[in-house]
């Protein structure tokens, strides 16, 4: 079991992105088990610099959530991203698997394709399965990559609404369909936003 613990060990330092146990055992040796060596290593970084954690379905050698500070000059600084993609990105997290029409309505507005667009090129969010609704509209989830960046095992990780709330993140917007129409004079939020747009200065 030593040895098995080596193994994967030697693998998670290598590779960059998470990999599932699954995986692990295609690269061992026949009649290894990969998930008992599994839990053995997690113990084994309990309390230490690096940790072995869990991301959605894989496991990743990261630094220790306490020590993040230390990384700061490593760390590439990202521009912000604007209001109307946190709220995309926020609705999609929480309502997976979710349509753009189900983000609209969600929103009160329309969503733009340059919103949709950037949030797929960060890869914090897939195209998911069709719908068996009429026309079959495609859905989108997040990924893999977006529950590596903000630290989360699983969807069901996100923090809910009391915590927000207490984070002072959360705001009283008017529920769905009770948004007031737009004058003829008046746009939508983002409808016409441009890629360019997408972050905020």
């Amino acid at each position: 079991m030593a040895e098995q613990e080596r193994m994967i060990e030697a693998v998670l330092f290598a590779t960059s992105e998470p990999i599932t146990l699954k995986e692990l055992e295609t690269r061992m040796p026949h009649g290894c088990d990969a998930a008992e060596a599994m839990v053995h290593l997690r113990k084994r970084y309990e309390g230490r610099g690096v940790q072995v954690v869990r991301v959605d379905d894989g496991y990743a050698l990261r630094t220790a959530a306490d020590l993040g500070f230390l990384m700061q000059k490593e760390t590439v600084e990202v521009r912000k991203l604007s209001r109307a993609a946190i709220e995309t990105l926020a609705i999609i997290a929480y309502h997976q698997p979710v349509t753009r029409a189900e983000i609209e309505e969600i929103r009160g507005v329309s969503v733009s394709r340059g919103t949709v667009d950037q949030l797929l090129e960060l890869e914090w969010i897939r195209f998911g399965r069709r719908k068996m609704t009429p026309g079959r509209p495609v859905t989108f989830v997040v990924t893999q990559n977006f529950l590596d960046h903000f630290g989360l095992e699983n969807a069901r990780d996100l923090p809910g609404l009391k915590e927000l709330r207490s984070a002072g993140l959360l705001e009283n917007r008017p529920p769905p369909g009770t948004v007031p129409v737009l004058g003829d004079g008046e746009e939508e939020e983002d409808a016409d936003v441009n890629q360019s747009e997408m972050f905020e200065e």
